[in-house]
């Protein structure tokens, strides 16, 4: 999906300007507008029709959030949840000049689940997709950075767009644009490096940091933001570090009567400890980058969601599942397969991720193979293990056909894998 939203291809956009610069993208550049994804009437129906609680909906006008008691309450008889969406206050508010800001839109709303998914696959890293709809000429909120990338895709009407050269640069999650308020208000006085209105179709990419602020022109404005939270180098030091607590060394307390609150008294101290650690780095390089690239597969894996499944539509594939019947992993599962037994393999990863064998294979340890998920392991026989790496790799796989076994025994297997949610019916 990144080639709908910026005019260069792929390698030139990861070359030049990924985490870099800002890039512009018209309409005309692009393959298609992104009236697909939504439009006025679907914003109606999300805000009118489904039920959508906060915090799935904000407001807020002119930098400042309107306090959601007056655009939510209880729905009636059998929906008597008070944080519901009423229309008649949003309205009320959005008629007044509020934002009307659709968050999380990736989670319930099917074209942008897609959507959110492939953005996902291309660029690495887990996204999402929040919407925005601004009455003619207001404003959602000042001057600021994200900390986290943006894609704005202009839907229907137009929004000029003011940005400005970061004050701080790729912050992290935990450093808000608010720890740099007056500096933010400073940068924006300052001539723009972007100052253009998008029109539907237009693009407009972000890296964290920039400095922006966008103003609805004369009509409503609809645009979606993709967010895209990109794990950094800081995020293997942390994963590096925390291997590190093995370190007996590193666990040893600091010397008795040490003056903590005297920063030129522990600096001696601090520097040991520097030095150990750059030596540890330096001596169990391999074994960390190991351990810290497991971590942050943990980690992206909490930020990201496989796709779902369906489970009444599942079970009938169950009950109809025969020796010829072609099924695949689940897109954006990661499952890990691990033999128990002395020399047995270990291959981790699924369709979205690179595979690898840890150690030599032997199928005829009786030891049983583990197929970890990340909710769950599950349990086979060892024979087993190759049939649930050929499931692993992501191609389509048949009962008839699975390596190991033979076509009653792969229909076992696959109905079981099919039941706990690893493959999908094709």
């Amino acid at each position: 999906m990144l080639e709908r939203c910026v005019a260069r291809g792929q390698d030139e956009f990861a070359a030049e300007i990924w985490g870099r610069q800002p890039l512009l993208s018209r309409a005309a550049q692009l393959p298609r507008d992104f009236s697909d994804l939504l439009g006025p009437a679907m914003v109606d129906e999300i805000i009118a029709e489904r039920g959508v609680r906060t915090p799935f909906v904000r407001m807020a006008r002119e930098g400042t959030l309107v306090d959601r008691a007056c655009f939510t309450r209880a729905a009636g008889f059998g929906a008597q949840i008070p944080d519901q969406i009423d229309p008649d206050g949003v309205l009320t508010q959005f008629a007044a000049g509020a934002t009307i800001v659709l968050q999380g839109l990736h989670r319930f709303w099917p074209p942008i689940i897609d959507f959110a998914r492939a953005m996902t696959s291309d660029v690495g890293h887990p996204a999402q997709t929040n919407a925005y709809i601004t009455p003619p000429a207001n404003r959602g909120f000042d001057p600021h950075y994200d900390v986290h990338d943006v894609f704005v895709l202009q839907v229907s009407g137009t929004k000029r767009w003011r940005v400005h050269e970061p004050v701080h640069h790729h912050p992290l999650a935990d450093q808000p644009w608010t720890d740099h308020r007056e500096a933010i208000s400073a940068r924006a006085k300052d001539e723009p490096v972007i100052d253009a209105v998008l029109e539907p179709g237009d693009c407009l990419y972000l890296p964290r940091g920039w400095v922006h602020s966008a103003e609805a022109q004369g009509e409503t404005s609809i645009h979606l933001t993709v967010g895209v939270a990109p794990f950094t180098g800081h995020d293997v030091v942390r994963a590096a570090l925390e291997a590190l607590a093995s370190e007996e060394e590193l666990r040893a307390s600091l010397p008795l009567g040490v003056a903590l609150t005297d920063p030129a008294q522990t600096q001696e101290h601090t520097r040991e400890v520097l030095a150990a650690i750059a030596r540890l780095a330096t001596e169990k390089q391999e074994q960390l980058s190991v351990v810290a690239g497991a971590e942050l597969a943990r980690q992206y894996q909490d930020l990201t969601r496989p796709v779902a499944v369906r489970p009444l539509a599942t079970l009938d594939a169950v009950a109809a599942l025969d020796a010829d019947t072609p099924l695949c992993w689940r897109e954006g599962l990661i499952g890990a397969v691990r033999c128990d037994g002395p020399g047995n393999a270990a291959r981790t990863g699924g369709p979205d991720t690179s595979s690898s064998d840890t150690s030599s294979s032997d199928n005829s340890s009786p030891d049983p193979v583990r197929l970890t998920l990340p909710t769950k392991t599950l349990t086979f026989p060892a024979i087993c293990a190759p049939a649930l790496r050929a499931a692993l790799d992501g191609n389509p796989v048949t009962a008839s056909a699975l390596p190991g076994l033979d076509a009653a025994d792969g229909l076992v297997l696959l109905r079981r894998l099919l039941r706990e949610g690893v493959l999908v019916a094709l």
